[in-house]
């Protein structure tokens, strides 16, 4: 017997400790599985796996910084001290930010690019090949109906989440037949705390769309990957969404997106200082006076 054998397998879900990574966490818990979560607050992770250890179901806890260069190999080393091995992982931290990308700080939009892409990347890329080997399991990777468009005043997040679309449809078609599925997972605006600390909230186009509750895209996440789905879009909205997006041309998309995430007294991308109401107001008024004399 060899010591993989001897391991549990295990559902390992990032971002565990709140949102839609505690709401699939609960659906596994109760459909039986041993439940890892993950995520950087000890708080939140203690009231998340009180929640599943109170419904009957069995939890880990790892307080992980997953922006830390070994963050996939401290985990890995996790599973195994507690007799585990990641069988299904769950990719559900990330975060976004909303405002123009040359006022926003450099500092927390490379956060998006290292959160959003390169941890989800590396812990992929970690256990995906165990699970090949066992042939059985697989990935759910969080992603958004953001991944179809191009997100003017959101750029990194809407970029990011194109990433994990199409680098989690790529690796469903690569891992075709081997018993190992990844899904990505597209929501429309989810009812958690994600739209209050992106400030998205505050952007008419999130007023407009219809959200829906977590533990629905949890469970519509949780059934797609058991069917082995490459992708799952959870409501019917998202999926309005996502097929008005194909239909509009970009000259007509981009600007429309653009309006909608854009507030009047945000900063002016042009770097004056001033609201972006004030400066570009003011700049377009006088653009049109010059054409007027002109004429």
């Amino acid at each position: 017997m060899t010591a993989e054998t001897e391991l549990r397998p295990a559902v390992v879900v990032v971002g565990g400790s709140r949102g839609i990574g505690k709401a699939v966490a609960d659906v596994a818990a109760r459909d039986g599985a041993a439940v890892v979560l993950v995520a950087r607050s000890p708080d939140g992770l203690a009231a998340a796996a009180a929640d599943i250890l109170k419904a009957g179901g069995e939890t880990f806890t790892v307080a992980l910084d997953l922006l830390a260069d070994d963050a996939a190999r401290q985990l890995e080393s996790f599973l195994s001290a507690n007799g585990l091995f990641c069988d299904v992982l769950v990719n559900s931290a990330g975060y976004g930010l909303r405002g123009s990308a040359t006022v926003l700080p450099v500092g927390d939009q490379m956060g998006i690019v290292d959160l959003n892409i390169r941890a989800l990347t590396d812990l992929t890329l970690r256990f995906l090949p165990g699970m090949v080997a066992r042939g059985r399991g697989g990935v759910i990777n969080l992603g958004s109906v953001a991944s179809f468009t191009p997100g003017p005043y959101m750029a990194l997040y809407y970029a990011s989440k194109g990433f994990v679309r199409s680098f989690s449809e790529a690796l469903h078609q690569e891992l075709h037949r081997t018993g190992v599925t990844v899904t990505c997972v597209a929501p429309g605006p989810v009812s958690t705390e994600f739209l209050e600390r992106s400030g998205a909230n505050r952007a008419a186009l999130f007023k407009v769309l219809p959200k829906v509750d977590s533990q629905y895209v949890a469970e519509c996440a949780w059934r797609g990957f058991k069917s082995g789905r490459r992708l799952v879009i959870p409501g019917i909205s998202a999926k309005l969404a996502i097929f008005i997006t194909a239909l509009l041309p970009s000259t007509v998309l981009l600007p429309l997106i653009g309006r909608l995430q854009r507030r009047s007294n945000d900063p002016c991308p042009c770097g004056s200082g001033k609201k972006y109401k004030a400066c570009h107001g003011a700049r377009q008024g006088s653009a049109e006076r010059v054409i007027s004399k002109r004429g």
